[in-house]
């Protein structure tokens, strides 16, 4: 068994989405159910970068602060990035951003578990070092949605 420690810096991870018709809700605005799916996906997608994505399952989503609605036509970009792990956890830090534009529409955390063939927790000897100022006070934010 492997207990050496693999030290990672948090680093972006970047999706698109293009909003369609179908991912409307009835204001014609993006749907808050598809945002999430696509939110979850994101982290995933971070989660998936560091760890073999058949042994990574979401546990919780920490919120997701909507703050401006996307719109049809609206390109989409997803920004995730592990900020904090546990013995078997990892939570990314997603943030939703329309193409060109600086403010965010949406950001929040999600965790995720590393599990073993049979979604028992595995650990995976992650260790975040937190560089930047952003990412610490990232890491501090995931910390405490532990507690």
């Amino acid at each position: 068994m492997n207990t050496e420690k693999n030290i990672i810096e948090p680093y972006p991870v970047y999706t698109t989405r293009l909003v369609k018709s179908e991912d409307l809700n009835h204001h014609g605005t993006l749907f808050a159910g598809r945002t999430a799916e696509w939110f979850v996906e994101s982290g995933f997608i971070a989660a998936a970068s560091i760890l073999n994505p058949r042994s990574v399952v979401c546990l919780k989503v920490h919120g997701m602060y909507f703050s401006k609605p996307a719109r049809p036509g609206d390109i989409l970009k997803f920004t995730s990035k592990i900020v904090y792990a546990g013995k078997s956890s990892l939570t990314a830090y997603v943030e939703v951003r329309m193409k060109g534009n600086d403010q965010a529409l949406v950001s929040g955390f999600v965790t995720f578990i590393h599990v073993d063939h049979e979604t028992k927790p595995l650990a995976h000897n992650l260790v975040i070092n937190p560089v930047t100022e952003e990412d610490k006070r990232l890491f501090e934010q995931a910390l405490s949605l532990r507690r």
